[in-house]
């Protein structure tokens, strides 16, 4: 009898490692997977951070040769600010419009930039202008990474067995770093004709 008792003992002990086990394995999957999405997310800043970084100069060395558009500036300026508030705030749709602007700000600066062959011509210029128009590449890129991730993490969660404990565990899906309803309208540019 005593050897019953021991026996029913251990099976109710592995039945409570083995319901263990298959939580503890596929939560440490979704920590992992949430983390990388986390990490991608920081990656995607810190481009975004290095391209806000450039702009002052940016405008600066333009600014030397052209100095009655200071509207031009000011919007590039405000554009910046905004980008360096998204980031900080870490809400991937506001780092997305923010960079929209930007990057239609600083559209608007190359339009003023063509009226000035000598600054066009300038090694300091072209310089910082590759450096940002090289962070364009940069920041696609690591915002279609981004995207894959978001897209891994959110099928993990939102399928079969995970979709039974993960929103339990606090696992919520994610946004993607998506384009803006302005990206999707064409820039015109007037040029006074």
């Amino acid at each position: 009898m005593n050897n019953s008792r021991e026996l029913k003992i251990v099976v109710i002990v592995v039945i409570i490692l083995a319901i263990g086990l298959g939580l503890i394995v596929p939560y440490n999957s979704l920590v992992q997977l949430r983390n990388k999405v986390y990490e991608q997310k920081a990656q995607v800043e810190n481009v975004l951070q290095a391209r806000v970084e450039k702009i002052p100069d940016l405008v600066a060395s333009v600014k030397s040769y052209t100095k009655h558009e200071e509207e031009v500036f000011t919007k590039v300026t405000e554009a910046r600010s905004g980008l360096q508030s998204a980031i900080e705030s870490g809400d991937v749709e506001k780092m997305a419009n923010a960079n929209e602007e930007l990057t239609t700000a600083l559209n608007n600066l190359n339009v003023v930039v063509e009226a000035y062959p000598e600054l066009k011509a300038s090694e300091l210029y072209r310089g910082l202008n590759d450096e940002i128009s090289g962070s364009v590449n940069r920041i696609a890129q690591e915002r279609r990474q981004y995207n894959k991730i978001i897209t891994e993490y959110n099928n993990k969660i939102q399928t079969f067995p995970a979709v039974m404990y993960a929103g339990m565990m606090g696992f919520t899906p994610e946004k993607y770093f998506e384009a803006t309803d302005e990206a999707h309208k064409t820039n015109v540019v007037d040029f006074g004709d």
